[in-house]
């Protein structure tokens, strides 16, 4: 996410701030390659104006002159800026209300609209623990019922059906109404999306908002367009009053100019990044965790929350206890371990959200190596039996052959991971024994490159020395 806008901040800024001085004249210049890079990332002239004028302000005067590390305190201040343009401070639902509160979610053809609905509708159950009923007002494209109907299954949201004969008033309130006998918290209502905003979109759209005066009217925004993302905003703000913005496919926006702009441009907050196609995909914007990551300081605080949420915490424990009776690590453990991080969105999405990884683009392919092939020890261990992943030692040459062909793959990748699978076994029987996680971590620490301040990757990454992975 924002890569190449992180890449080229990452690298004007190292060079000013080891500077044990501030002139007018490295802050010029810095901020002439500051300019650029937003410019170069799509973010609105305007937007990018106010920044650098904000950013300049502050570091000529007394606040970088008295620092003891300027250069430093001139990062804190670029830090700041980018904070403020973006709002600040993340901007949560406004649910209190009288149940059921209702949210209409508007957007463009193509934006990611109906996906985003589900993904709310999964964030609002699972985090906000609210009861949340789903509806399609799309009368255009009885595909887009269907859609939302498979994701609501998939979520686990109540669906409410419609059809095309309908009005999209009919189908809104006719919704309502079900949810409160349901006693449902939370409605969200999808809408039809359109190729461009025109009259005939934006009179539909009024007359749908008030029938039904929604609580909350999010619209959902391509984060790839860029600075357009926020214009389209500002063009449907002025025909309906939005309450925030939902910036869709962000983990694909390698620019960050969406992310910039359209608080600026709208006047009104980001509240969700769409991250990925998966229905848990979905963050709360949090503008100083944004900023951090646009700076490759990276967003440790995000990272910790996901794996409080995603990492089953039962299994975790499971595992530790079966080890500690000093019963073996199977095929079955290590598939969990990388069903685990997958969850966490491989190891892309770790990386993405710690610090320093801008500056590290061939470690970081390195990371996208070991990505595929975790995904292969994935589709080789699914092609084994029960039997086979608890007793790896029974599998023989025309087993080999067997799970070879079921997962694509060849016979030495199947060699490969039972060779993997073997080292780490040996590792994880450490862990249960008195002192064994200090020996793991020294042992660890030897294939990592030799103790500290010894580079290298994890084991197992590729160049990153021999261990469970490689």
């Amino acid at each position: 996410m924002f890569k190449s806008l992180t890449e080229r901040l990452s690298q004007t800024l190292k060079q000013i701030s080891g500077q044990a001085k501030l002139t007018e004249d490295n802050i010029k210049a810095t901020l002439r390659e500051v300019r650029m890079a937003l410019l170069e990332a799509d973010v609105a002239l305007p937007v990018v104006k106010a920044f650098i004028d904000g950013v300049r302000e502050r570091a000529v005067g007394q606040e970088v002159s008295q620092a003891l590390n300027p250069g430093q305190q001139f990062l804190k201040i670029v830090h700041a800026e980018l904070v403020q343009v973006m709002g600040e401070q993340a901007a949560p639902l406004n649910l209190n209300v009288q149940p059921p509160a209702i949210i209409l979610m508007a957007g463009l053809q193509g934006a990611g609209k109906t996906t985003t609905v589900a993904k709310l509708a999964k964030h609002l159950s699972e985090r906000e623990k609210k009861k949340v009923m789903v509806v399609s007002a799309d009368i255009y494209r009885p595909a887009a019922i269907k859609q939302l109907e498979t994701l609501a299954g998939e979520v686990g949201a109540t669906f409410h059906p419609s059809d095309t004969s309908q009005k999209p008033e009919a189908i809104a309130k006719g919704a309502i109404e079900a949810a409160r006998k349901q006693y449902i918290d939370v409605v969200i209502v999808d809408t039809a999306g359109r190729l461009a905003i025109d009259e005939a979109m934006m009179a539909e759209i009024k007359s749908l908002h008030a029938a039904i005066n929604p609580v909350e009217t999010l619209f959902v925004v391509d984060a790839m367009t860029g600075q357009d993302a926020a214009n389209t905003a500002k063009a449907f703000n002025e025909a309906l009053s939005l309450t925030g913005v939902v910036l869709s496919k962000a983990d694909g926006d390698a620019r960050g100019g969406a992310a910039l702009s359209v608080r600026h441009i709208t006047g009104k907050p980001i509240k969700f990044l769409g991250i990925g196609e998966k229905t848990d995909a979905l963050e709360t914007f949090h503008p100083d965790r944004i900023a951090s990551r646009i700076l490759d300081m990276g967003d440790v605080l995000s990272l910790i929350e996901e794996v409080e949420r995603k990492v089953d915490k039962s299994k975790a424990e499971k595992l530790a206890q079966k080890l500690k009776k000093g019963k073996g690590f199977d095929l079955e453990d290590f598939r969990e371990q990388l069903r685990q991080m997958d969850n966490m969105g491989g190891l892309g999405g770790m990386m993405d959200k710690l610090p320093g990884m801008g500056q590290m683009s061939a470690a970081v392919n390195q990371m996208q190596g070991a990505e595929r092939q975790f995904r292969q020890m994935g589709a080789i261990i699914d092609s084994m039996t029960p039997l086979e992943r608890h007793f790896p030692d029974k599998i023989n040459g025309s087993r080999k052959r067997r799970i070879a062909m079921g997962s694509g793959t060849q016979i030495q990748d199947v060699n490969r991971l039972l060779k993997q699978h073997k080292q780490m076994s040996k590792m994880m029987k450490k862990v249960g024994k008195k002192g064994g996680m200090s020996k793991m971590m020294r042992g660890m620490g030897g294939m990592m490159g030799g103790g500290a301040g010894g580079g290298g990757l994890p084991p197992g990454f590729p160049g990153g020395g021999k261990g469970p992975f490689g």
